[in-house]
C-alpha cells in the first residue's frame, strides 16, 4: 500500500482518532506523484538517447559507423535515416520536458487530468516511433546486404566461407539479419513495457483517482 492509499484511508475514516484529510490534501498528493512520474519519463528518455551514443568513445564503434555511412552505396540513405531519427528523438524529449513543466504546475484537477492524458499519448507515440525505427533500420540493413553483397565484407567484415555459393551465403545472412531484427525489436518492446509501461500504469491510476474525486 503506497502513501496515497494511506492518505485516502485516513481521508475516508469516520472515526475521530485520526485527522481527516480534505479533498485538497488528496489532490496535492496525486499531483506530486504525477509530477514525479513524468519527471522519470523525461529522465529515462534522455538516458535512452545518451547510453547508445556513449559507445562512440570506442574506436571499433566509430569505425563501423564510418563504414556504414561512407563505405557502401547506401551510406547516404543511412545518414538521412539517422538524421531524421535524431530530430524525432529530440522532439519527443522536448515534449516530455513540456509535459513535465505543465504537470508540475499546481492547477485544478481537470487540467491535471488533461495533462496526464497528453503525457500518455506522447509516451505511446514515442514507443511506437522508437520500435518502428529500430525495426525499419535493421530490416533496411538486411535488404542492403541482399542488394549489395559487398556490404558483408566492407561493413560487417564477413568473408565468404569455403564451399558455399555467394547467393546462398547472401540468403543466409539476410535471413539472419531479419531474425535478429525481429528478436531485438521484441526485446526492446519488453524493456519499454517494464520502464514506460509501469510508469504509465501508475499515471493511469492517478487519472482514475482524480476522475473518481470529480464525481
Amino acid at each position: 500500500m503506497d502513501e496515497l492509499d494511506i492518505l485516502k484511508k485516513d481521508w475516508q475514516k469516520k472515526g475521530d482518532e485520526l485527522p481527516k484529510l480534505s479533498y485538497n490534501d488528496i489532490y496535492k498528493m496525486i499531483w506530486k506523484r504525477s509530477s514525479s512520474i513524468v519527471k522519470w519519463i523525461f529522465i529515462i528518455s534522455i538516458l535512452e538517447f545518451l547510453l547508445p551514443n556513449i559507445l562512440f568513445i570506442f574506436p571499433s564503434t566509430r569505425e563501423h559507423v564510418s563504414k556504414m555511412y561512407y563505405g557502401n552505396a547506401y551510406g547516404t540513405f543511412f545518414m538521412v535515416v539517422t538524421f531524421i531519427q535524431y530530430i524525432c528523438i529530440f522532439y519527443f524529449i522536448f515534449q516530455f520536458y513540456k509535459r513535465y513543466k505543465e504537470i508540475s504546475v499546481l492547477d485544478d484537477s481537470k487540467t491535471l487530468m488533461k495533462n496526464i492524458i497528453r503525457t500518455r499519448k506522447t509516451v505511446k507515440y514515442y514507443i511506437i516511433f522508437s520500435l518502428g525505427m529500430l525495426l525499419f533500420t535493421m530490416l533496411a540493413q538486411a535488404f542492403t546486404v541482399y542488394f549489395d553483397p559487398n556490404m558483408l565484407t566492407t561493413v560487417y567484415n564477413q568473408e565468404l566461407p569455403q564451399g558455399i555459393s555467394p547467393e546462398k551465403f547472401k540468403s543466409i545472412m539476410v535471413i539472419t539479419f531479419i531474425v535478429v531484427a525481429l528478436v531485438t525489436t521484441v526485446l526492446f518492446a519488453l524493456i519499454y513495457f517494464l520502464l514506460y509501461g509501469l510508469l504509465l500504469k501508475k499515471l493511469n491510476r492517478n487519472y482514475f483517482e482524480l476522475k473518481k474525486m470529480e464525481i
